[in-house]
C-alpha cells in the first residue's frame, strides 16, 4: 500500500471511530428534541439527520477556535435536525405572520411602558381577547413556529460561521456576542418565564412536569414557554436595530 492509500485508510478510520464515539450524542439529542415535537416527527429521522450533522462537524471542526469537539458537534447536530424538521413544517403562513405580529406588538407594549409587557396589554395592542391571545400562544407552540435554538442561540448560523469562516476572528466574535445578548435578554424575563426557559432546556423536563412544578395546566405552560420565546425575539431583534442605527 503506497502512503497516498494509508494516509486515506487512515482518514476513513478516524472518521469511523468519531462517528461511532459521538453516535450515542447523536440520539441523546435526537429523543431529548423528539419529546418536544409533533408525533409525525420519528426519532429515526432525527437520528438519521444528526448523524450527518455529525459528519459535517467532524470535517469541519477547527480546536483553535476554542471549544470542544463534543460542543461543536452538538451544534451541528441540532442543527441538521432542526432542518429536518422545517422540511416536515406544515404551519400555514399565516401562523408565521402572526407570530412575527405578536413579537413587534411586545415591542411596542415595552417601549412604551418600559417594562415587561403583560398579556393582556400584548392582546389589547392587537385587537384581541386575552382567549384568542392565549389560543394563538398555543397554536404557535403545538406547530414549532418558535424554539429557543431557532429565535435565541441561532446555533445553525453560528456553527455555519465557524465552519465556513474559520479565518475571519469577526465570526467568533459575533458569536460570543450573540450569547452575551441571550443570556441578557433571558435573565431579563419574567421570573416564571424565566424558570419554564430554565426547566424545559436545562433541566430536560417536559412540559406536563413543568405544569406540575408550577401547579399549572400543561396549555399554560405551552402558552408561557411562546410568550418567553415571543419576548425573546422581540427583544433580541430590538437590539440588533439599534445597534444598526447605531452604527
Amino acid at each position: 500500500m503506497n502512503a497516498l492509500a494509508q494516509y486515506a485508510k487512515t482518514q476513513e478510520g478516524d472518521l469511523n471511530a468519531l462517528i461511532a464515539r459521538y453516535a450515542p450524542l447523536v440520539k441523546r439529542i435526537a429523543y431529548h428534541l423528539s419529546g418536544r415535537l409533533p408525533a409525525s416527527i420519528q426519532p429515526g429521522d432525527l437520528i438519521q439527520a444528526g448523524m450527518i450533522g455529525l459528519i459535517e462537524a467532524v470535517r469541519h471542526y477547527d480546536a483553535t477556535q476554542g471549544a470542544s469537539f463534543e460542543t461543536y458537534a452538538g451544534i451541528r447536530i441540532r442543527g441538521a435536525m432542526l432542518d429536518e424538521v422545517r422540511k416536515s413544517d406544515w404551519a400555514p403562513r399565516s401562523l408565521y405572520r402572526k407570530a412575527r405580529e405578536m413579537s413587534r406588538a411586545i415591542t411596542k407594549v415595552e417601549n412604551a411602558k418600559g417594562g415587561a409587557a403583560k398579556d393582556h396589554e400584548v392582546a389589547e395592542t392587537l385587537g384581541m381577547s386575552i382567549e384568542e391571545y392565549h389560543q394563538a400562544l398555543q397554536d404557535i407552540s403545538g406547530h414549532r413556529i418558535l424554539s429557543f435554538e431557532d429565535v435565541a442561540l441561532d446555533e445553525e448560523r453560528l456553527a455555519d460561521n465557524w465552519g465556513d469562516r474559520k479565518d475571519d476572528p469577526s465570526a467568533a466574535m459575533q458569536g460570543e456576542e450573540a450569547r452575551r445578548e441571550l443570556a441578557s435578554a433571558t435573565a431579563d424575563l419574567p421570573e416564571r418565564e424565566r424558570l419554564v426557559l430554565s426547566l424545559y432546556y436545562q433541566e430536560e423536563m417536559n412540559l406536563r412536569e413543568i405544569g406540575q412544578v408550577l401547579e399549572v395546566t400543561e396549555s399554560r405552560v405551552c402558552q408561557i414557554h411562546s410568550q418567553a420565546l415571543l419576548r425573546l425575539r422581540a427583544r433580541l431583534s430590538a437590539s440588533k436595530t439599534g445597534n444598526r442605527d447605531r452604527d
